[in-house]
């Protein structure tokens, strides 16, 4: 039977009753099955896409927790914009309990940090990075937290953030509740589980790596030339609002000023830009000041919009699973969405792996009729940067950032070989 209200779950009258004033009333399957398992403080390792409301099913029983029993909390997330986001979330629930919470990321004053952790916050939301760097400053204790979070956890292994991450958990109590959540589950992600969780619970409410049921998919073979004149051809048959991925700061820098172009008001986030920047660049696209949003992979867990109607793969993703973090931006909140990629012939072998990995056969359409090929004259900086990413060999995701793959295949789009050497790409 369908659970139709947060009743019943053993979450508290006083937290019910704020839920209730946000008008969340109906919870999400990984909420259902998370929370009660969750509330008997047992270990949880949550498999579930972007979007199925992951936040609350670990915000919840960890501000119930803290504010009967004491102790601190510790939320780990791959993105500053993601971490906060998680904290405008958590603190709808937690300030009316009197719980308090701290944002470490880098981008923002280390000093101003440090005197908002010498007021002794319930809750601390972090980046991996900026985190370590407080625990070599000494300027942060973790040995009296009682529950933790790794959110985005695939994601983060992803980014090159394993050293951090063992870090940290070395520096935890071991007394503790741990909630590991993640999109996949790859080897490395069972490893820890296996070395710092406690029999993990394992909840599954879809397929690790399925994509949304409520999106489509569309795919497009084509020339690198060309792709500036498609985007603006699926531009003008898809009126919502877009968030396009490409593969560089460089990409994103050219392709926004592209869109400016062709008369439509788009903005950027990626590496260049500062926190303020990207945050300004977000909340413009939330508000519709923005109809684009050009982003590298670091928006790829980072964004929470519920309207984003269409999302194009301007760039194809370095792997399958990066395919389906993307396009878990569109189709959320019950909506429905749709995905655009442009592949170059080469990377004919990436769709098949994508289409293993969604277990779905993408649907390849035709390409518009004379097309132009150099229209807005790409400069010279942009088509470089995609030959020398013609050039660069991509390793199976479980070695990025680690060194070499152990004997796994490849996930590389347009290179098939086994453990070929990865250099990590800034975002």
């Amino acid at each position: 039977m369908t659970q139709t209200t947060f009743d019943g779950l053993g979450i508290t009258p006083k937290i019910l009753k704020i839920l209730d004033r946000l008008h969340f009333t109906t919870p999400t399957p990984i909420q259902h099955q998370s929370i009660p398992i969750a509330l008997k403080e047992k270990d949880i390792m949550g498999i579930a896409q972007t979007g199925t409301g992951k936040t609350l099913a670990f915000s919840i029983p960890m501000v119930q927790r803290l504010a009967k029993s004491g102790g601190n909390g510790l939320i780990i997330l791959p993105t500053r914009e993601l971490a906060l986001q998680v904290n405008g979330a958590i603190n709808k629930i937690a300030k009316d309990l009197h719980i308090k919470t701290t944002v470490l990321i880098g981008g923002q004053n280390m000093h101003r940090q440090i005197k908002l952790l010498r007021g002794r916050p319930d809750i601390i939301i972090a980046t991996p990075g900026r985190l370590v760097d407080h625990l070599e400053r000494k300027t942060v204790n973790l040995s009296k937290v009682s529950v933790l979070v790794l959110d985005e956890a695939d994601r983060m292994l992803d980014m090159g953030f394993a050293p951090q991450i063992k870090r940290i958990l070395t520096n935890v109590s071991k007394k503790r509740q741990t909630m590991l959540f993640s999109a996949t589950m790859p080897a490395d992600i069972v490893d820890i589980a296996r070395t710092y969780m406690k029999l993990p619970v394992r909840v599954e409410v879809a397929p690790a790596g399925s994509a949304a049921e409520n999106v489509t998919h569309e795919m497009f073979i084509v020339s690198r030339e060309a792709k500036l004149a498609l985007l603006e051809n699926v531009i003008k048959e898809h009126k919502g609002s877009t968030l396009v991925f490409t593969r560089t700061k460089f990409g994103a820098k050219k392709i926004a000023y592209a869109i400016r172009k062709m008369g439509y008001k788009a903005s950027e986030i990626h590496s260049d830009r500062s926190l303020s920047q990207r945050l300004k660049a977000l909340s413009g696209f939330k508000r519709g000041t923005y109809r684009f949003l050009v982003a590298t992979d670091i928006a790829a867990r980072g964004i929470d919009v519920t309207n984003i109607e269409l999302i194009v793969n301007f760039d194809m993703p370095d792997s399958a699973e990066d395919y389906v973090h993307r396009i878990g931006r569109t189709g959320r909140a019950g909506h429905s969405g749709h995905a655009i990629s442009f592949a170059m012939p080469n990377q004919k072998y990436g769709i098949k792996l994508i289409e293993r990995l969604i277990k779905k056969q993408l649907l390849i359409s035709k390409l518009p009729e004379d097309l132009p090929k150099n229209k807005f004259n790409q400069s010279a900086a942009y088509r470089i940067d995609d030959d020398n990413q013609d050039r660069r060999n991509y390793s199976s995701r479980s070695s990025r950032g680690r060194g070499r793959s152990k004997g796994r295949p490849s996930n590389n789009f347009s290179d098939r070989r086994k453990g070929a050497s990865f250099k990590r790409k800034k975002y």
